[in-house]
Order: structure tokens, then sequence, then C-alpha cells
């Protein structure tokens, strides 16, 4: 009876009691409801196997918890480890929005848009089965890092969706890299347009022994066409980069000199602005960091566990942080944001279910939008105020779990989303440790714009002393 409560039903309940004789029974709603806990029912299915009830009463009887190392590996010392073609790790999912009116409920937001929050937790579930088909069944994988996920073409109608995606990057250690986008579903027997691709984005997955939560070797992916070469060689470049964005981090590298100079610059307007002998003062779209800062506190529930039952899975988090982002972003700039992309992102601890969840949302950096050339270019100092209609919002999200008794507080993930408004507005740090943030933020558009742009760095000197210009 337990493993069929997920497909089970419930009837339309009556107003009024149906034992009493001559009770007139009045019907809610006419439809069933379709049962989701926010991410497509198949997905789900894959992702619980077991009900939570059975899992808890299991951990119970063995006295173990699963959540923490041990010394002995449960993983097989003979695996099959030998390479795998691209085109096996290959799943696709039509999740059909467009022809189920209670299924669409999960998926649309106030304005009836799609809520994308709801389609990031698809889509980490749906690398979850990707990176199984890979791996087998013995070892347990985890969501390491969100490489990006960018919005190609926004859709302009409900449709079915179809998302889908392979492992395109492995070789033999224990991460892997899956592909994935999500398209308007195409015709029985064809392939998504090009034009037809609402977004596309990068998970990399790690493979840990179940007991020791150690890294495991997956078998390397067999290169078969040039299309496989492409996709193999881009993992490989995408690999590249986090191994040398790693060494650049801040706690590794401090403020360069050009970085100094600009950190210099706004203390020194900052000190201007509370000089009363100085005309000087703080614009009215600039807001200093401090007062951008949002925050949101939550026990995690088993509904949002992964698929070994202790543990939150990676799709709920980005759910949670995109969407206190999305507010973080609507109360500082006082509109409507639009996403445009989720930028590398990592994930440092698990989340145990049943411990609470700390997170902090902050606007880290602004970039003017200069529309008479392209939605991605700065504004340059010959541009008037009047044109600066449009600001590019980066948004971080620092995550914390502390168990239940406050004990232990472990950090989970640093999440940095990006948003533009059609507002003039600009942050401002203060402290030692926001002017960090600003740098970390600015180093990342940097890096995004360098790759995007084939290596020109698209954010030199020059924009951020128009960026200066602009709060005085």
């Amino acid at each position: 009876m337990l493993r069929g409560m997920r497909s089970f039903r419930p009837p339309s309940f009556p107003v009024c009691n149906p034992q009493v004789s001559g009770a007139a029974v009045h019907q809610l709603h006419g439809t069933p409801a379709r049962l989701t806990d926010g991410v497509y029912k198949d997905l789900t299915n894959m992702r619980v196997r077991t009900p939570w009830v059975e899992a808890l009463r299991k951990q119970r009887a063995e006295g173990s918890d699963p959540t923490k190392k041990t010394e002995t590996p449960t993983t097989p010392r003979i695996r099959d480890l030998r390479p795998k073609k691209m085109s096996d790790s290959f799943h696709r999912v039509v999740i059909p929005l467009a022809q189920d009116p209670w299924l669409l409920d999960n998926y649309l937001n106030a304005n009836g848009h799609i809520r994308l929050g709801t389609i990031f937790m698809d889509l980490d579930a749906l690398s979850g089965v990707i990176a199984y088909k890979h791996t087998g069944e013995d070892v347990t994988t985890v969501t390491a890092a969100v490489d990006r996920i960018t919005i190609n073409h926004p859709l302009k109608e409900l449709c079915d969706l179809e998302l889908s995606g392979q492992v395109t990057f492995a070789t033999g250690r224990s991460s892997m890299e899956i592909s994935l986008q999500v398209a308007k579903a195409p015709e029985a027997g064809t392939k998504a347009k090009k034009e037809d691709v609402l977004m596309t984005c990068a998970f990399t997955m790690v493979s840990l022994d179940p007991s020791t939560k150690k890294p495991v070797a997956v078998s390397p992916v067999q290169l078969e066409t040039e299309e496989d070469k492409r996709l193999f060689a881009l993992g490989e470049k995408n690999s590249n980069e986090k191994k040398a964005l790693a060494k650049k981090a801040l706690r590794k590298q401090p403020p360069n000199n050009e970085e100094s100079d600009l950190i210099h610059a706004m203390w020194l307007k900052q000190l201007a602005y509370h000089d009363p002998n100085n005309t000087l003062r703080k614009p009215e779209n600039v807001v200093f960091m401090e007062k951008t800062r949002i925050h949101s506190t939550q026990i995690m529930q088993p509904q949002n566990r992964n698929r070994h039952n202790f543990m939150i899975f990676g799709g709920f988090l980005l759910k949670q942080t995109f969407e206190l982002a999305f507010c973080c972003a609507a109360a500082f700039s006082h509109s409507r944001p639009t996403f445009v992309s989720l930028d590398p992102s990592t994930f440092e601890n698990p989340v145990p279910v049943g411990s609470v969840l700390y997170l902090t949302a902050t606007v880290a950096l602004s970039e003017s939008v200069d529309t008479s050339t392209s939605n991605d270019a700065q504004s340059t100092s010959n541009s008037s105020t009047d044109d600066r209609k449009y600001t590019k919002l980066q948004i971080r999200v620092d995550s914390k779990v502390r168990n239940i008794e406050h004990g232990e507080t472990k950090p989970t993930g640093q999440f940095n989303y990006t948003f533009t408004v059609e507002k003039d507005i600009r942050v401002m740090p203060q402290t030692y440790s926001e002017f960090m943030i600003w740098i970390d933020a600015r180093r990342r558009v940097e890096r995004v714009k360098a790759s995007v742009k084939g290596g020109r760095g698209g954010m030199d000197r020059k924009d951020h002393e128009s960026e200066l210009r602009v709060m005085e």
C-alpha cells in the first residue's frame, strides 16, 4: 500500500458527512489534481524510490546514520569501467504542459509564465538520471557544480517541453560533465530546432562511495563522431577553466593593482558623500550593498530528498536560491527582473534531511547595459545618463546548513545569478568584505565575457571608471 501512495489520487471531498442520510454531496472540482513535489512525476519516480517511512524504519532498525562517513567502502572492487558511448547515457523526457492543465499548474508563476526554478529542479533530477545510466547503481552520484544555465530563446507560448541530455565529458576519474537542454517539444521522430531551444546548461556530477563518501572512478566516454569530439573538447575546456578559476580565487589571489585602484576610488567617493565641505552627495540611484541583503531560513523536509533518502537533492537548492535571488533583484530595483543566466556555481557540502538551511542573497555587482549596441555591452563614458535605462545585476546567494540543534554549521554552496532590470540603479560596497564580494563578481563577469567573446575580456578599466562617474 505504501508503494502505491505516489499514484493514489484522493476522491473529491464532500462538504458534509456522506454517512448522514440524505446529505447532499458537493464536488469541489471535477478533475483529479496531479500530485507532485514540483518535479515532473517521471523524474520524481526515478529519484525517489523508497517511501520515507520505509527508509526511516530501515535506518532506525540498523541503528546507523547514512549521512556519516564510514571506513569500510561498499563499492565493489571489480567494476566494469570500459569506455561508454555518449549516446549510452542519453535521456529524454517530454513534459506535456500544453496537454495537462493540472501539471501546468506546477510550472506557472503568478504572471502565467514558466516558473524557471521548477525547471531547474527538473534539470538537476534529469542530470542524476543520466549520471546513473553512465555509472551504474553501485555508487552515489551528487551534483558538484552547475557550470552555466543560459536562456537562449525565451518561450513565446505555452507548449510541451523536451528536456534532454547526456554525459559529454568523462576521463575515467570521479567526475563527469552532463550537457542538457530544454526545448519546445518537436514532432515525433524529429529533433528540436535551434530557435526552439529555451535554455542550455552543464552540470558537473561526482561519483562517491556510498559509505566512505570518497570519490570513485567512472567509465570514460568513447568518442565516435566529430560531434562527440567537439562536445568532449568543450567539456575539457570547461574543466581546465574551473581549475584555473580555483587558483585565482580571492582567498589565493588578492586584488591586483587595477582592482585596488577601483576600490580606492570608491572609498574616496564615499568619504566625499559624507564630507560637509564637499558638494558631492550620494545619488538616489546608488544603494549601499548592506541594504540589498535578504535572508531565508527553512527546515529541510524529506519530500525533497535525493534517491539515497537522507540528503536533499540539488535541484531543490537551485530552486530556492534562484527565487531568493529574484526577490533580491526585485527589492533592489523596484522592478520585475529578467533572468539572464546562472553563472558557474558550486555545491560544497550536502544538506541533510532535517537540517536547517540558511540563504543570504546580496546584490554583488551592477553594470550599465548599453541598448544602442547589444545587451551584453557596457555603457561608455560618452553615453548620457538618460540612455542608461537597463542595468545588469549579479546576485550572489550564499548558503549554509546547521543541524537542528544548531551545533554544527557548514557552507553548502555559492550561487551566482544574473538578471537585467529596466532601471538605472547602482550598488556600492562599503566594508572590505563587501569590496571582496564586488571584486569576485567583477572577475566572474570578466571570465564569462572572455569565454563568450573568444578571449576578449569585455569589462576593462574604463568601463568601471564610467560606473564611478555615474555615482557622482
